[in-house]
């Protein structure tokens, strides 16, 4: 995994690379003792997985490794090994050109955006996409054509992949035609994770993805956990031979095999045929307003009166610390506007209609000073000043939330910036009862399964990820809003708020069992631990 933020020559080649243990596991678990392995490694870098497999004295047939950047290559080509060749290539390029087959891939495939491919990289990749029946993406990343690459050079009558990839292959929405591929292309799929950081210094969570093909008709899974890549010395290999979990092909992400099979099962359940609707049967959820620079759009109550901007300056609130329960009131914005903080959206209105005699002019040309009228989103516009989309929702969804998940009610009638999502009411749904009915364990445990977890333990979600989130709408729990409420507002553990809400929300109206509530309760609990232990 070679992580791409910014455009330099290291970075484009890779810079980070796979700890030894971890490459020796991959070959330990993929050769398992055979002699007579092909084994492919298609981002060689300076040769990690081929100077284990010296040092291991691993049996083999024959290694074919592949490396674009020529001073890696060179030096994965000092490794003493026999009948092996380093090919100094882009993987795309020999992928789609070479007629031998594998019975081993591994590696550790470059985190590189689309973008950052050059055009003829961009070609390869999607005749790779196209071969294996995929739609190639501008969103894809350069980790998931390697494995899709890998896999179809693979012998036809079996064949091994062992890769060191991005946490985020287990939910991110770029890669589910991936995870859709993987699950009908293998028959054994283990996925192995960590609790501590293997690469700590970018903050960037990796698994192993282990695949095996052999021809039948089963496709399993399983998920393994280990505490550090030093645990992988321990973990007997022939743990992974027979993995138990059923693939869930409707599955859009795989943070659902962190679970049991009895806790997939229940929530497969709940989702086919308790007749628990979604969140988007009752509202719609977009982005909150982009405004291109909400260092320049969004400001405290001290820029409004230095620049004179009270008749441009709109209520808004863009933070979640901003809002320390589930209803925001105009009281509580009256206390983030006095505390200082960002707590006004500007809405300039056409240059011709400015105001020039207050200082909406001399901040618009401060703006300028600072460049933000070049920027991609405000240089688009007729006036890079003026903000489009200016709706007021009925509520907000926290985007990417903590310690739990949030709706909001909007009481306060405040814009929000692209840092929450701006929920809004269809017709018949009573806002108190949508709110009240969104706090209750089933939820936040689908809460969890449909957004993506980031480094520092955030759960980040889109608007159609929330949309579909598992909602017991009932009119009659509008009446838990106020205690929802209070108790939140005086930081109420939220266990404690659940056990009053799934009551009411789980039992009394959706006839839920104390067994299955305590089982929805337990599966949030596991998923949220999972994510927030990755913030220490």
């Amino acid at each position: 995994m070679k992580l791409i933020t910014e455009a330099s020559a290291e970075k484009l080649r890779g810079g980070f690379y796979t700890p030894e243990k971890i490459a020796e596991f991959v070959l330990r678990w993929g050769i398992n003792g055979i002699t007579s392995s092909d084994i492919l490694e298609p981002s060689c870098g300076d040769g990690v997985f081929l100077e284990q497999i010296y040092k291991n004295k691993f049996k083999y047939n024959s290694i074919t490794a592949v490396e674009l950047d020529e001073i890696e290559a060179e030096k994965a080509n000092l490794i003493p090994l026999k009948n092996r060749q380093v090919i100094n290539s882009d993987f795309h390029t020999y992928c789609n050109n070479t007629g031998q087959r594998f019975d081993l891939v591994v590696g550790n495939p470059p985190y590189i955006r689309y973008q950052f491919f050059d055009r003829k990289q961009q070609v390869e990749a999607e005749d790779i996409f196209i071969k294996a029946g995929l739609t190639y993406s501008k969103l894809t990343n350069a980790w998931v054509s390697f494995v899709v690459g890998a896999s179809l050079l693979l012998k036809e009558e079996g064949g091994k992949i062992g890769f060191v990839l991005p946490a985020e292959i287990l939910q991110v929405s770029f890669a589910q035609q991936l995870r859709q591929f993987i699950a009908h292309y293998y028959n054994k799929i283990n996925i192995i994770s960590f609790e501590k950081l293997v690469f700590p210094n970018i903050q960037q969570e990796v698994v192993l993805l282990l695949c095996e093909k052999n021809n039948t008709k089963d496709h399993l899974i399983e998920h393994i956990e280990l505490k550090d890549a030093e645990s992988l010395a321990s973990l007997d290999v022939a743990r992974l031979k027979s993995p138990k979990k059923r693939i869930d092909f409707k599955s859009n992400k795989w943070t659902f095999y962190f679970l049991e099979q009895e806790e997939i099962d229940f929530l497969e359940e709940i989702a086919t045929s308790r007749n628990v609707p979604i969140l988007g049967k009752f509202a719609n959820v977009e982005v909150g307003i982009t405004t291109g620079s909400n260092d320049f759009f969004t400001v405290p109550l001290s820029t409004i009166e230095e620049y004179d901007l009270e008749d441009y300056a709109r209520p808004m609130v863009g933070r979640s610390v901003q809002v320390n329960s589930v209803i925001f009131t105009e009281k509580d914005w009256e206390k983030n506007r006095l505390s200082e903080a960002k707590a006004h959206l500007l809405v300039f209105p056409e240059r011709k209609n400015l105001n020039k005699r207050n200082g909406a002019v001399k901040y618009i040309a401060y703006g300028e000073s600072k460049e933000i009228h070049k920027g991609y989103k405000t240089g688009i516009r007729d006036d890079w000043f003026v903000v489009p989309s200016l709706k007021i929702s009925d509520a907000l969804f926290i985007r990417r939330n903590n310690l739990y998940p949030r709706l909001i009610i909007n009481q306060a009638k405040a814009y929000t910036t692209d840092t929450m999502h701006r929920v809004f009411l269809k017709a018949g749904t009573n806002i108190k009862a949508l709110t009240a009915s969104y706090y209750n364990s089933l939820s936040l445990a689908f809460t969890e399964v449909s957004g993506r977890s980031h480094g520092g333990g955030v759960l980040e979600l889109m608007p159609n990820e929330a949309e579909r989130v598992l909602l017991p709408y009932h009119k009659d729990n509008s009446s838990l809003l106020p205690t929802i409420d209070k108790l939140i507002r005086s930081k109420t553990d939220i266990d404690d708020v659940l056990k009053m809400t799934n009551q009411v929300i789980l039992k009394e109206h959706y006839g839920f069992t104390q067994k299955e509530i305590k089982l929805a309760h337990n599966i949030w609990k596991k998923l949220s631990y999972r994510r927030l232990n990755r913030g220490k």
